[in-house]
């Protein structure tokens, strides 16, 4: 099958040459991009691009679909981690089966809609007969690639832990159901539209035991591996007081380094942690406008960079986030690089890059993230013709002057989102279930 996207305004492709072509072609088969360049012809579909800007999709290197049934909960509005963390887990500890898909299915709508086409996503807590393949159902439905990590915490609040006992599980269930989920629903090969991660959720939840463990476990079953590391200063302040080091010596004691590992904020490493991050090829997830709203503080993505340290992006999750818009955190990095370091410090094509090549480098997906002859036709379309871009000089600076909302998402060259909608699922339908789900977990 064939898609010839035809005429864009401008193509970023985000390729090894950081190509920008005006007024060409992407041609897209059987899922994978053919050719791109200008005067391309097809057989099949064309899809006019002119007036766009065409980008390789987006891609979300951190995420938690469940929290998208949470938004805006009183008493969450105004806290810092901690403090946000114990209002809401008596809710999450309500959730099942229904709850988790539906929020997912929303979640990455939200997503599809902002420009993404992969999403990572981080599931740490089973309630109630809750599984990972309800929010992997959820992805296959939107029709999103995915990279779903079988999270867990196991130090309830009985043990000093911060969760409710009811939300911990027994390390041995949750190393068995890790290799359940990898048999299951894991991918390794070129275009997988699915991969597993194993992700125990952060060093003040699980044990040492069980972080080594899981290492271990990803390693032998060739997964990547993921959990929160050095958000704020609480979290530096817990690694100090329980473990007698900070969270980037923790994690390499515990085998939580390489080029198969990325956390998930950063926002407090030192020079000697993103040096080791960029000896060990070690990701980071930088979530700006969730480290905004809980008051975290801005990553040293500038110094991280620089060091060579890989860096994508992320949304976290929509209860410390409260919009899941992957081209808004984009712009949002930029901006938090340009108060932290001075306006010349990140452009906007460095913070697109980021979003789009960035995030594909750690989730170690080099089949993603540029457009590029054999890569998968992962393409968002952007219309700058309209009201947000009248004016601009460079129209290619979408970041500083463009829409928040594709036109149209492709995904392995399928059609997601057209004309600016949903065209996989019935989104009005998943929204009023969204509603009643969270209207009785209020009630």
């Amino acid at each position: 099958m064939e898609i010839l996207l035809k005429n864009a305004q401008t193509i970023l492709t985000m390729d090894d040459g950081a190509r920008e072509l005006s007024g060409a072609d992407v041609l897209i088969r059987d899922g994978v991009i053919a050719a791109v360049g200008i005067g391309l012809e097809s057989t099949g579909e064309v899809v006019d691009a002119a007036g766009c800007v065409v980008t390789p999709g987006l891609v979300n290197t951190h995420h938690h679909l469940y929290q998208t049934l949470t938004r805006a909960v009183p008493g969450g509005q105004d806290a810092l981690l901690f403090g946000w963390l114990q209002t809401l887990y008596p809710i999450w500890s309500r959730f099942g089966p229904e709850e988790m898909r539906v929020s997912a299915m929303v979640g990455l709508a939200e997503l599809a809609l902002s420009g993404c086409t992969l999403s990572s996503d981080h599931l740490y807590l089973y309630p109630n007969g809750a599984r990972l393949e309800d929010t992997i159902d959820a992805a296959t439905e939107v029709g999103m690639r995915f990279h779903p990590t079988r999270g867990a915490m196991s130090i309830g609040e009985s043990d000093g832990g911060l969760p409710p006992d009811s939300l911990v599980e027994r390390e041995a269930d949750i190393l068995e159901d890790c290799i359940r989920v990898i048999d299951g629903f894991h991918d390794p090969g070129e275009g997988a539209m699915v991969r597993v991660g194993v992700a125990p959720c952060s060093p003040f939840s699980v044990s040492r035991e069980l972080m080594r463990d899981a290492a271990i476990l990803a390693r032998d079953k060739g997964v990547m591996m993921h959990t929160h590391l050095a958000e704020n200063d609480e979290d530096i302040a817990y690694s100090l007081e329980k473990f007698g080091c900070r969270p980037g010596q923790y994690a390499e004691d515990l085998g939580w380094t390489g080029d198969d590992v990325w956390h998930a904020h950063c926002v407090k490493l030192d020079g000697q942690e993103i040096d080791l991050f960029a000896k060990s090829r070690t990701g980071v997830a930088h979530c700006p406008c969730s480290n905004c709203r809980l008051g975290s503080g801005i990553a040293p993505v500038r110094a991280m960079r620089d060091a060579g340290v890989k860096v994508g992006l992320g949304v976290d999750g929509s209860a410390s986030n409260d919009a899941g818009n992957l081209v808004g955190e984009a712009r949002q990095a930029m901006l938090l690089q340009r108060v932290a370091n001075g306006a010349d410090q990140m452009s906007a094509r460095e913070a697109l890059w980021i979003a789009t090549r960035g995030g594909a480098e750690v989730l170690g997906r080099p089949d993603c993230g540029q457009i590029a002859v054999g890569k998968r036709a992962d393409i968002a379309v952007w219309d700058v013709s309209g009201i947000e871009a009248a004016g601009s000089w460079d129209k290619a600076a979408i970041l500083l002057a463009g829409p928040t909302q594709v036109r149209d998402l492709f995904v392995e060259g399928r059609q997601v989102v057209r004309g600016g909608m949903v065209t996989t699922i019935d989104l009005p339908l998943v929204i009023e279930q969204q509603h009643r789900l969270a209207a009785k977990l209020a009630g």
